[in-house]
């Protein structure tokens, strides 16, 4: 075949892909891109087996896994000076914990290439943080050896979030590998705490606002899932979180239920009963005054839930989950995004222990949350909550001592989808996946995302790379070699859209 025939090939094929249009990348240089991607693509998969060995589990806080959260950082921040990036290595302090202990923060790693005044500079955030994970609570395989089994890469952070920052960096990497202009300037913010609460973050970026962060046009996270298993996703908002603690009291020391059971209000029966007065079986939050702000539901919004791609039954079967509380896509969605749920998340001081121990625990405490949605306001929840829990207290005439705490507060975060990143997302989505995304809200709490917002005041784009059944914080954590790959790939062209549209 001549050249020119072989060229006309190419041409078409990228038409019949959607490549090639006037609103698509420059076609050749994406196309160079991708094939470099695909060439590559098990030295791609190495990277992540070597990341995903290091135990950087940041909730544990255990000095040796303290040591391994600042190998991690150090690995990372090796591999952006190898692209040829200027990387700051910001310390991060050190961690005060309840017992009285100090541990080491992990540094946050403050990277970027390129400062061209004429292109637009994109800040992509990431973590390299872990969940605990052990073989013996269920896993299949050694959760620190990325394993390789009909294409699903599993290990811990493999999702969640080492996968998507390393394809990040092997969109960067494809570029910089072929002696191609990077299309807009970029910078990295990569933390090691952010499962812990994102220790240190807020301050940072508050201190480098006009900084480091000054030339900063665009904000990209890729931090969450599709609500697929095979349709990409653009997330444009997310909900927020009230985690609280109620703690019942009697003494500081258990009881004997031979010598005491009969004749106390047991602290657990208090707990049990305050618990199961918050949430009712159909899901409903039974505090009064709590769906007060609620945001209305608009027709526009209708909508948007009917044009996503869910199949109920699929998500329930791949959920491993007997039945929801609801049977439609749009209600399951709704509740899972639009509306507030309560969960409840476990009993400190109970016995919990294999085995017959007849205690009555002295002293417990309940620990629940509420995601919340837009309009509600924290602080008249918290409120609502607390005189809720208060009233039901009273009816029992226990002689126990309750307290109720607001442990942790973070507000939900809705995107302007009409940002030019946006469009970009869409474009370059369309280009390497052949399909229009599903736009998403997540019903978990992404606190980064409202931090850049509010302190930089920048647009923020959620740009998730993970099947819906990857499993992030679970036993088995995966991402598919393919959302891994083509991942990579998108990102890549969101830099050629972007650099379009700036």
């Amino acid at each position: 075949m001549d050249d020119m025939a072989s060229s006309l090939l190419v041409f078409l094929l990228l038409l019949e892909r959607g490549m090639f249009s006037p609103s698509s990348p420059p076609a050749r240089l994406l196309e160079k891109v991708i094939q470099y991607i695909d060439l590559h693509q098990d030295e791609f998969v190495q990277t992540l087996k070597e990341w995903v060995a290091v135990e950087s589990d940041s909730i544990q806080p255990v000095p040796r896994l303290r040591q391994e959260l600042f190998r991690m950082m150090a690995l990372a921040a090796d591999k952006l000076r190898r692209l040829g990036a200027s990387v700051d290595s910001v310390d991060g302090g050190s961690q005060q914990l309840p017992n009285g202990q100090t541990l080491p923060i992990p540094p946050i790693i403050l990277a970027e290439l390129g400062n061209d005044p004429k292109k637009p500079t994109v800040c992509f955030y990431g973590h390299l943080d872990v969940q605990p994970a052990r073989r013996e609570d269920g896993w299949l395989t050694d959760p620190y050896t990325l394993t390789e089994v009909d294409g699903k890469l599993y290990g811990r952070g493999a999702t969640d979030n080492k996968g998507p920052v390393l394809a990040w960096i092997n969109a960067v990497s494809a570029f910089r590998a072929m002696e191609e202009d990077l299309p807009v300037n970029i910078k990295f913010i990569i933390e090691g705490m952010e499962e812990a609460g994102s220790v240190a973050l807020e301050e940072l970026v508050r201190r480098e606002k006009d900084r480091f962060f000054s030339s900063v046009d665009y904000v990209v996270i890729s931090d969450n899932l599709w609500i697929s298993r095979r349709k990409p996703a653009l997330t444009c908002g997310t909900r927020g979180n009230s985690y609280f603690t109620v703690e019942v009291k009697c003494r500081d020391q258990d009881f004997h239920s031979g010598t005491f059971g009969g004749i106390l209000n047991e602290p657990m029966a208090d707990l049990i009963a305050l618990l199961g007065s918050l949430v009712d079986s159909s899901g409903h939050i039974l505090i009064p005054g709590i769906y007060d702000h609620v945001a209305p539901l608009t027709e526009e919004e209708k909508k948007m839930y009917k044009a996503i791609d869910l199949d109920p039954e699929e998500y329930r079967n791949s959920s491993q989950v007997k039945k929801f509380l609801f049977d439609t896509k749009e209600e399951i969605l709704m509740h899972l995004w639009r509306y507030p749920s309560l969960s409840i998340h476990g009993i400190e001081g109970a016995f919990e222990e294999p085995g017959a121990k007849t205690v009555i625990p002295g002293r417990v405490i309940g620990k629940f949350s509420i995601r919340l949605v837009p309009h509600m306001n924290m602080s008249v929840v918290e409120t609502q909550v607390k005189q809720h829990l208060e009233y039901i207290f009273s009816k029992r005439n226990s002689s126990n001592q309750m307290v109720v705490s607001m442990a942790l507060g973070l507000h939900p975060w809705i995107a302007n989808i009409k940002d030019n990143q946006y469009l970009a997302a869409k474009r370059a989505i369309k280009t390497v996946f052949g399909t229009e995304p599903d736009m998403i809200r997540d019903g978990s709490t992404i606190p980064i995302a409202n931090i850049f917002q509010d302190v930089i005041q920048k647009s923020v784009m959620m740009l998730p790379l993970g099947a819906v059944d990857d499993g992030e914080h679970a036993q088995n954590e995966k991402i598919n070699r393919w959302n891994y790959i083509e991942g990579s790939k998108l990102f890549a062209a969101f830099f050629l859209e972007m650099a379009k549209l700036h």
